[in-house]
Order: structure tokens, then C-alpha cells, then sequence
């Protein structure tokens, strides 16, 4: 199983795939990997660590309420499996002290350390099962910022692991930048030995590979180190490594990493590690909500997860956290599935189903909406008064109706004046009860 270490002393940068002068390159083998997709797949959560550090500090509440939504969204279905913590302030302990006492079974409560005895202690103070270590495998890393030698590397991360075991503590080895190492000279002989170590003890270590440049390529055709299939394929079949001890870690800087991540799930890994609304330093970190959508793609069932709950953490995220979500971001923004296009809101007054791709209502609490603006014509109106109102299929207004017209030549009227915006909601409300005064009554009534 063991394999020795290529190049003891000297550095691999692959500056044939990252000139830094220039644009990281993809190179292709053209070698076709299979997918396999495993039965069990799932998300983890690393927004009170990797998604904190690049926001204003969380307080213990908010960091209590936000554990509480994962929950929540997970309602008992065990997909989103973990959630992981720092432990080096007062603060960060505390925190998960509360979030501990909640007793909750999903998402399950991790830490995150450096390779490091003293960090280790915290984990062991905290009696805390199982934990992330930082264990860097690019020469980048090994070389430039550890300043050591591959050789000396690997005996820190095993020392490391080790003790971790001995003192009852689930290893999760965090393989930084893993899409700049060199596979073969230093991530498989790491994860053989890590894989050894495991089978001696009889404890499951997992590997996380960690994107953290977010230069990983999804597709099938290229070469490592960029390679998502390569890497989860050679993880699984060079080192061992089951589907479930396999999680991608990835980061957004190439515009890629949902599609990234749903690679990883698809070449084998089990779980994908992720952040609420893909909060993390630079681009961020893979949204969950991304995810969680995704998982029901590939399953065709999202389980008993409540994916309503997400509208109501993007408001307190936005009010309590000072954090704007840009309003088309995909689920949680304001007008991810708002329409403004007249000819798009009338086939929504035929049908939603023509512009909308699942009934985002039922699912997200998000029902279609359409947004009034010059070219919404008599169409856009009525269907506007449609979905803002969520009126039944006995209720709705058809563009034919005559009391939509003199909505329409107010309309018209505001933008012949010079106006530029789109008709707020609250103006559109008001003018639609003058013409319409038994939506008013209907609305009235459905909130008693």
C-alpha cells in the first residue's frame, strides 16, 4: 500500500499549468473517467469557519440562531451532516458550548485546527469527536509557506493523526490547494499512509480536498492537477479511500464551484463541504442552498428537508448580519425568480410552468412574481395582480379584463412623465385595490 515520496527536496509548481504571468491552463489527457455517483451523498457546513473569516466576527447569538436554521433546513433528514467550528477564542468556545447543548443530531458539531498538538488540546477540552487539520500538500505550501521538505511534512500531518486517534478524536485531513500538489509524489503516498493508519486503529479518517485556489476542472479529458475526476478517482482506487471518507472543499474564484462540487459528488465524493450563501474569503465558498438544490436533482427527492426556511435566513442574514445578498442570486435573492420581461409574463398568465422550472412556491416559499415596468403591457399587469396576490385559479385576472386598463394608462402615464424605475410593489397594490377592491377583501380574508 505505501508508496515512496517523489522529490524529497525539490519543488513541483507546475509552472507548465500555472505560469502566474499568465492564466492557470487546462491540459487534457483525454483519458475518461467513470461516474459514480455514490448511493449516499450529503453536504457539510463551514460557515461558522471558512465563511466567517471573511466577514465582521459572528456573535455567540447569531452564530446560535444561525446553527439553529441549519437545523432546521436539514429537518431530521441527516443531509446536511456536519458543521464545523473554530475553538481558539473565548468566543468561538462558547458558542459551540450552546450549540452543543441544542443536543442536535444534524447537523452534527466539528472543529477545525491547525496541525498542531496545542490546537489539538482544544478539541480534547472541548470533547469535541471529530475534527478538520490543516495538512497544506502543495510544494506552495510545503515549500514556500511551511518552508520544509515533503518528507517532513508528511511526518507532521501522520504525527498529528495519530495523536488525534490516540486521544478518541475522528481525523478529518484537510489537503490543502490539492489542485497545485503533485498527486503521485505527494497526496497518494500521504493518504496511503493516513489509510494505514486508519486500518491499525480502526478508525475512520477522511480525507477533505481542499480547492482552495478554486482552480479545479470539472470536466472529464483532463489532467491533474486540476482534475476533479482524477483526483476523486484516484483518492478512491490509488489510496483506498471509501466514497464516504471522501469530502470536496471548494472556493469560487473561477466561477465554477458548484459545478465543481457537483463533480466531486459525481466522480465519488460523498460530501461537500459548504457555506450559507457561499460566504468565504475572496469569491466565497460553495452555497449550500447550490447544493441542496442540487442533491435533489440528482436524487429526485430532497428528503423531508424544509428548503422554505431559506428565505427566512436570507432576510435575518441580510438585516442582522449587514450583508447584501445580490437580489438574481439563484433561491435566496430578492428576484431570483421575479420576470419583468412582458412577453415572459404572459405566458406566465397561461401557465407558470412555461417560466418557471419547479413550483418554486411549494418548495422555497418563493412563489413566481412579475415586475411591472414600460414594456409589462396589459399582460405583465394581470399577471403581476396574479402571483403578488397568489390568487387561486378561480381568482385570477385574465389580460382581457377591462378594469386592468385603466391600471395600464397609469402605468403608461408614469413613464411618459420620465420615470426610469420599475412600479414598486406598494404603488401597484394601491392602484390595483382602486380598480379592483375585491382583491383587497380577498386578501383581507386569506390573512385572517
Amino acid at each position: 500500500m505505501k508508496s515512496s515520496i517523489v522529490n524529497l527536496s525539490n519543488s513541483n509548481y507546475f509552472k507548465n499549468v500555472f505560469p502566474y504571468s499568465k492564466i492557470p491552463r487546462v491540459e487534457f489527457n483525454n483519458i475518461l473517467l467513470p461516474m459514480e455517483l455514490p448511493n449516499d451523498i450529503w453536504v457539510t457546513d463551514t460557515t461558522f469557519r471558512d465563511g466567517q473569516q471573511s466577514m465582521s466576527s459572528f456573535s455567540v447569538d447569531q452564530i446560535l440562531r444561525l446553527y439553529d436554521y441549519l437545523h432546521k433546513i436539514d429537518n431530521g433528514s441527516g443531509i446536511i451532516r456536519q458543521s464545523e467550528f473554530f475553538l481558539y477564542s473565548k468566543k468561538d468556545r462558547k458558542a459551540v458550548s450552546k450549540c452543543m447543548d441544542r443536543g442536535y443530531s444534524f447537523p452534527e458539531i466539528t472543529s477545525w485546527i491547525r496541525a498542531k498538538k496545542e490546537d489539538l488540546k482544544l478539541v480534547k477540552e472541548m470533547e469535541i469527536k471529530e475534527t478538520g487539520m490543516l495538512m497544506s500538500c502543495s510544494d506552495y505550501h510545503i515549500f514556500k509557506k511551511l518552508k520544509t521538505t515533503r518528507e517532513n511534512a508528511l511526518n507532521m500531518y501522520l504525527d498529528i493523526a495519530r495523536e488525534a486517534i490516540e486521544n478518541g478524536i475522528v481525523p478529518r485531513c484537510h489537503l490543502e490547494d490539492i489542485t497545485r500538489a503533485d498527486f503521485y509524489g505527494f497526496v497518494v503516498p500521504l493518504v496511503r499512509s493516513l489509510m494505514d493508519l486508519s486500518k491499525e486503529s480502526g478508525v475512520e479518517v477522511k480525507i477533505r480536498a481542499c480547492d482552495t485556489l478554486g482552480l479545479g476542472i470539472s470536466y472529464t479529458g483532463t489532467s491533474l492537477p486540476r482534475s476533479i475526476p482524477a483526483i476523486i478517482h484516484g483518492l478512491r482506487n490509488e489510496c483506498n479511500v471509501s466514497s464516504k471518507s471522501i469530502e470536496w472543499h471548494g472556493h469560487n474564484d473561477f466561477y465554477s464551484v458548484v459545478t465543481n462540487s457537483v463533480a466531486a459528488w459525481m466522480y465519488g465524493a460523498s460530501s461537500i463541504n459548504t457555506t450559507l450563501f457561499g460566504i468565504g474569503e475572496r469569491t466565497g465558498n460553495c452555497p449550500i442552498e447550490a447544493m441542496l438544490v442540487a442533491y435533489g436533482q440528482l436524487k429526485g427527492d430532497i428528503k423531508n428537508m424544509n428548503l422554505k426556511i431559506l428565505s427566512e435566513v436570507s432576510e435575518y442574514f441580510q438585516k442582522e448580519m449587514d450583508y447584501d445578498i445580490h437580489p438574481q442570486t439563484p433561491f435566496v435573492g430578492s428576484e431570483f425568480n421575479v420576470t419583468k420581461a412582458g412577453i415572459h409574463a404572459d405566458g406566465i398568465l397561461k401557465d407558470v410552468e412555461i417560466y418557471n422550472s419547479f413550483d418554486t412556491e411549494k418548495i422555497l416559499n418563493r412563489p413566481i412574481v412579475v415586475s411591472v415596468n414600460q414594456y409589462s403591457g396589459v399582460a405583465g399587469i394581470a399577471a403581476w395582480i396574479n402571483t403578488y396576490f397568489r390568487l387561486s385559479e378561480g381568482q385570477k385576472i385574465s389580460k382581457s379584463d377591462e378594469r386592468i386598463y385603466p391600471i395600464k394608462r397609469w402605468v403608461d402615464d408614469q413613464y411618459a412623465g420620465g420615470r426610469t424605475t420599475v412600479i414598486r410593489n406598494e404603488e401597484l397594490k394601491k392602484i390595483t385595490y382602486m380598480y379592483l377592491p375585491h382583491i383587497e377583501k380577498i386578501e383581507k380574508t386569506e390573512a385572517v
